[in-house]
């Protein structure tokens, strides 16, 4: 957002007085432009406690452009912000702030000028008892006050014994969560499996990994290259792993290795090399890997420009995939079908500059779409599982269900999908997991992309398989190999269903139907002798189960549900929905859906999804049976194989 171009009015009635993402950052503005905690409130509505709380944010910025370090800092600052924010030279790390435009450079300073004036970043035990009586547990915090107590002396690590620092996923978002947590404390069973002490740094309050006897020490810290480099000095780590957070924790692998070179400090980034991770997030450097590997993409390329997307769109040919470069969870991702569109898309979505690019790409129209999620260390590569969505292309892969093992791919499909995803695994000489998303059309094989890191998908292949790949990365990057740990694949011989809950119900005016941008914040498991039957346990506990009669609505091209509905059409669909008279709704329209989500009417707003219903009503009177996963029959053998 560049504050300059918006005037008061627009910044009050826009940004202050309107309840949105850009708020915060308008209160900020608003300070600077000699805004009054008083006006702020009057604007904003909110309580003046918090907006003074941001005046202070607002003061220790102007301190840090005067020289002041210290107040920056105590306000929460990290060093390479308050150099940022002072107009010096900060090194590149994922948490630099960007200078602010109204710095005159008065204070600049170098990190080091930063580091000698501001206090240590000290941290605190968490007493769980909350004082109670005397408690004493691995979970800390960390302040900057000068005389806020005992310092480091309050961290109880045995700083004598191999540890390794573990990345968590940061605070929950779209695209980002529990699915991470799960990966962060795999990983830190495994290490303790090797006596390995492990130290956790995250600050979600609400996941596992936060759990104060999780791990042998727990730092709630946000996810910047300072603050976990800070964690590894206090506790002497010998490694940190950065795979299992998602793209928060990948996002500062380079910024921390240059923070730990910097410091002195020896811990190394353990598995898959930060420069293997960052390759495989460049889009030009992994096409050219993908040709020189003679593995087939999607056509596509970046533009800096309007005029270079739409000369991008007419080579390809519409309709064309748009997305911003490095994105989480396909925010901003779209189809576009024409010029208008994508000019739209530029205008309304993405902000496209030189050094703010957007991917467009050939949209594979009908194709069979997989996730592969599997672990390497460094010459063998043990694959956990190969994911068939339901959904067809177009619907974001974290918003698709999926199913394990596939069933529209033949022996040969699956052969050519192990070769694409071994030889990228050894040309990035991946250690630890890696997913690789791929579409089948035609017989072709084309890859996607490809994350040397967890995927939200790795809970559910490893319940489905019982191979446990994050613990199993968690030790191959620890030093061991997949001979030494003799694991094996496993393919399983009932079908488990991925389904995922949307948060349409409490958000109205959402739009339900599903796309290319990620919008479920949950999933859900179900496993049977048929996809019928795991389909439609899995809609149940996503809470949508099937009715098992009654009244449905029908527009989407798809047969059979008059063999278990009354298919109907009604003149006035939404006065139909509201009195209850529609017990089944299959359609894409978003007014119809909003009311359907309103009313809590199941609802199906693609054809595959509404296909995998009629399974799931075939399968009505096949046994509700419930196994462990331990008890579930599989193959040990090689998948592709």
């Amino acid at each position: 957002m560049d504050w300059a171009e918006i005037d008061d009015e627009t910044l009050e009635a826009d940004y202050l007085e309107a309840p949105t993402p850009d708020r915060p950052y308008a209160m900020f503005e608003a300070f600077e432009r000699g805004y009054t905690v008083e006006d702020v409130v009057e604007l904003t509505g909110i309580e003046e406690w918090y907006v003074e709380r941001y005046e202070n944010v607002a003061e220790a910025a102007v301190a840090a452009q005067d020289g002041d370090f210290e107040q920056a800092t105590e306000t929460g600052f990290t060093n390479q912000q308050v150099a940022a924010v002072a107009g010096g030279e900060a090194e590149r790390t994922a948490d630099a702030a960007p200078r602010n435009p109204g710095s005159s450079g008065a204070g600049a300073g170098t990190i080091d000028d930063v580091e000698a004036a501001a206090p240590d970043r000290d941290f605190k035990q968490v007493d769980t008892c909350a004082g109670e009586f005397a408690a004493s547990t691995p979970y800390y915090y960390s302040s900057r006050r000068p005389g806020a107590g005992l310092g480091r002396d309050e961290v109880q690590v045995d700083r004598d014994v191999e540890s390794v620092v573990v990345v968590g996923g940061g605070p929950i978002r779209i695209g980002q969560g529990v699915e991470f947590d799960y990966c962060s404390v795999h990983a830190v069973r495994a290490l303790r499996e090797q006596g390995i002490d492990a130290h956790v740094v995250n600050n979600n309050p609400e996941t596992v990994s936060t759990d104060y006897d999780t791990s042998d020490g727990l730092f709630f810290e946000p996810i910047t290259a300072e603050e976990v480099a800070d964690v590894i000095e206090t506790t002497n780590a010998d490694g940190v792993m950065v795979q299992f957070g998602g793209q928060t924790s990948v996002d500062i692998g380079e910024p921390l290795e240059d923070e730990i070179a910097r410091r002195g400090l020896d811990c190394e980034v353990l598995g898959t090399a930060v420069e293997a991770m960052d390759l495989a997030e460049d889009r030009d450097r992994f096409n050219r890997l993908m040709d020189d590997l003679g593995i087939a993409q999607p056509e596509g390329g970046s533009a800096t420009s309007e005029e270079q997307a739409l000369e991008l769109a007419h080579d390809i040919g519409y309709p064309v995939l748009v997305r911003p470069s490095y994105v989480l969870g396909g925010r901003a991702m779209d189809v576009v079908r024409n010029d208008e569109e994508l000019k739209e898309y530029i205008e309304e979505a993405v902000r496209v500059s030189p050094d703010k690019p957007i991917l467009v790409d050939e949209f594979l129209a009908d194709a069979v779409e997989l996730d592969v999620d599997a672990v390497a260390d460094g010459e063998d590569v043990l694959i956990g599982g190969i994911m068939e969505h339901v959904e067809s292309a177009g619907v974001h892969s974290g918003d698709s269900a999926c199913m394990i093992p596939t069933r529209a791919l033949d022996e040969e499909t699956l052969g050519r999908v192990r070769e694409v995803v071994e030889d990228i695994a050894v040309a990035l000489d991946t250690v630890g997991l890696l997913n690789v998303q791929l579409a089948v059309q035609d017989g072709e094989v084309y890859v996607l992309e490809a994350n040397p890191r967890s995927s939200r998908t790795v809970p559910f292949v490893s319940k489905a398989t019982g191979v446990p790949i994050a613990k199993l990365a968690a030790k191959v990057m620890a030093g061991e190999t997949l001979a030494e740990l003799d694991a094996e694949e496993q393919v399983p011989e009932r079908v488990s269903v991925k389904e995922v809950v949307l948060p349409f119900d409490r958000l109205p005016g959402s739009d339900p139907r599903l796309g290319p941008e990620m919008k479920s914040t949950g999933e859900v498991m179900g496993t049977a002798d048929t996809f019928g039957k795991a389909y439609e346990k899995a809609q149940s506990a996503a809470g949508s189960a099937l009715p098992e009669d009654g009244t449905a609505v029908v527009d989407l091209p798809v047969e059979g549900f008059d063999e278990y509905y009354d298919v109907r059409e009604f003149d006035d669909l939404t006065a139909a929905l509201q009195t209850g008279e529609v017990d089944l709704l299959v359609t894409r329209d978003r007014e119809a859906l909003e009311t359907a989500v309103e009313e809590e009417v199941p609802y199906y707003s693609t054809e595959a999804s509404a296909r995998a219903a009629l399974e799931a009503l075939d399968a009505g009177d096949e046994p509700l049976d419930v196994n462990p996963i331990d008890a579930r029959p599989k193959t040990s053998r090689e998948w592709g194989k």
